[in-house]
């Protein structure tokens, strides 16, 4: 059914039963999709909540459009006053689209993000960003046949054709690879490690010293990607949050991070994916979701695994030890995804014009499976 603006009512979520609906909405629009896979609520809310760091730095708005007053799509839209600062270029973000296969509904919801944002004094918008870049990014644009990995978007195809035709047009496209553990190194890999191997020395977490350790991870992380396009910077307050929920879900081995000359230079995380053991609870932890999702975690582990951080400092990136120090920490993931049984792995997400780690994947056998894309559009226009 498409609807004429007129029968949309688009509303602001400004209080707690606007944003149950706008949490909650998904689930109509997935109803039919086998490959979603319904988020916990509890992570929703947490998400949403003025608690989050991110909103210490950070203005949001959500809507949620309504059609006899039943909830048929939504939309969020930030403004990152760490972006703001640190490019000088009044842009703002739009993310959380969800809605059902309407031009009427994304248009309402698209003027609804839009107006907000231009009164407060953005000229353009980029998005979809869950709410920053360094959270859920992209509109998935190939590869909707197959279930989204930990903490990666799934959408409908028809919501790109919807956003293009309220005037966006792609900005970058982010690539998921999918990688076999069970990979091989050609010749030219083993004897570059062979060659730096007296230089790098690898290990795994200190959990004793979990804070000390975050802080090398959120450093090396911030450093290796300073330069990517549209990079804002994880803050101590949001990293310490995203490690520290990380560390629930993973054994020390599954980060490693390798020294030259004994000072941090590269690190690696890799994850369980969890959407596996969640699929069927249908976002409910209780009253007996939290005893399957603890069994699944601790008998029946996950077989597939995501990388979803992985840097090296910038002042290696162009020299011999860059490269090394890439395979080297990829390589140190091997054994641990190996011992827990883990059959595929996915990398993700790499820019597109990310040449250089792009060979890197694909020296290890990675293969491109997943594309998002990111959008832009100017107010003014």
């Amino acid at each position: 059914m498409q609807a004429d603006k007129d029968d949309l009512d688009v509303r602001c979520v400004d209080n707690k039963a606007r944003l149950k609906d706008f949490i909650q909405l998904p689930w109509s629009v997935y109803r039919n999709d086998p490959h979603w896979v319904a988020p916990l609520l509890i992570e929703q809310k947490q998400r949403y909540s003025r608690k989050n760091p991110f909103f210490d730095h950070a203005r949001w708005r959500g809507w949620v459009a309504y059609r006899n007053n039943s909830p048929v799509g939504r939309i969020s839209a930030q403004i990152d006053q760490l972006f703001l600062d640190r490019y000088k270029d009044p842009v703002g973000y739009f993310g959380s689209l969800e809605a059902e296969d309407d031009p009427a509904v994304f248009s309402a919801l698209f003027q609804a993000a839009e107006a907000w944002l231009a009164n407060e004094g953005m000229s353009h918008v980029t998005g979809p960003f869950t709410l920053s870049i360094n959270e859920e990014a992209g509109l998935l644009v190939d590869g909707f046949d197959t279930p989204p990995c930990i903490m990666m978007g799934h959408n409908p195809p028809y919501y790109g054709a919807h956003v293009e035709a309220n005037g966006y047009t792609p900005a970058r496209d982010l690539l998921a690879y999918h990688q076999p553990p069970t990979y091989q190194f050609t010749p030219t890999v083993k004897r570059l490690l062979e060659r730096l191997s007296g230089r790098i020395r690898l290990r795994q977490l200190n959990r004793k010293k979990l804070d000390e350790e975050l802080a090398i991870l959120r450093h090396i992380f911030n450093d290796a990607w300073s330069e990517n396009w549209g990079f804002v910077p994880f803050t101590e307050a949001e990293f310490r949050e995203v490690g520290k929920a990380m560390t629930l879900l993973l054994d020390d081995d599954f980060v490693q991070i390798a020294e030259v000359d004994g000072e941090p230079a590269a690190m690696i995380i890799g994850l369980p994916d969890i959407n596996q053991a969640i699929k069927d609870l249908n976002g409910r932890l209780l009253p007996l979701g939290w005893l399957k999702l603890l069994w699944r975690i601790k008998v029946r582990y996950p077989d597939r695994a995501r990388i979803p951080l992985m840097g090296v400092l910038k002042k290696y990136q162009h020299t011999r030890l860059g490269p090394a120090l890439a395979f080297a920490v990829t390589e140190a993931l091997r054994t641990p995804f190996i011992r827990r049984g883990i059959k595929e792995v996915e990398m993700s997400w790499i820019l597109e014009n990310n040449q250089a780690m792009r060979n890197i994947i694909e020296k290890l056998g990675g293969v491109e499976y997943k594309r998002y894309r990111l959008y832009e559009k100017n107010l003014h226009d």
